[in-house]
């Protein structure tokens, strides 16, 4: 793909989930042009239905997390990485199950194509714990039930940033170890 058409796709992409999170599926591919500064022509070239936009921006959400979740692999403080990292996905999640909806009714695998993050999740956890800051007993199976409950309830519950922050903060008490300090 030529540099011009990958800048495009690019300001597609992230006009796209700004105006998908702001107007929900009934999002206009015209106001997403708009926002894009590229004509309507231009996204129906790169993508030639409202859903493979849709699972585009779902696959580069998931591109983005993992590359994120790498990053943050590296941070001297893994403690605060993982925390972090939970944080991130949680705030995503209500964008991102709009998406997953779309797709899913219209018979399309979101994740088809998208990295799977559990491996780079893993990495965060294991750093965490052997440095101290997460509970060694909690093990991949019972983080993903809490960051799969902790992002329904944000989807379902429609959290405000404010009560997001005091809701983790209670779920990372209880991952933390008895005498770890916040």
């Amino acid at each position: 793909m030529r540099a011009d058409a990958q800048r495009n796709r690019a300001r597609v992409l992230d006009a796209a989930e700004v105006v998908l999170a702001r107007d929900g599926l009934s999002a206009s591919m015209r106001e997403i042009a708009e926002l894009a500064g590229v004509g309507v022509g231009t996204i129906y070239r790169q993508f030639p239905t409202k859903e493979a936009l849709y699972q585009a921006i779902v696959q580069d959400r998931m591109r983005r997390l993992a590359t994120r979740a790498g990053e943050l692999a590296q941070a001297a403080d893994a403690g605060a990485a993982f925390f972090e990292y939970f944080s991130t996905i949680v705030a995503d999640s209500t964008v991102k199950k709009v998406l997953v909806d779309a797709l899913a009714a219209s018979g399309i695998d979101a994740k088809a194509g998208a990295p799977d993050i559990k491996a780079p999740i893993e990495t965060l956890l294991v750093r965490a714990q052997e440095a101290g800051a997460v509970r060694g007993d909690v093990g991949m199976e019972e983080l993903l039930a809490l960051l799969s409950a902790a992002c329904l309830a944000a989807q379902h519950n429609n959290w405000r940033d404010d009560l997001r922050a005091r809701t983790l903060a209670v779920v990372f008490d209880g991952l933390r170890p008895a005498a770890s300090p916040r």
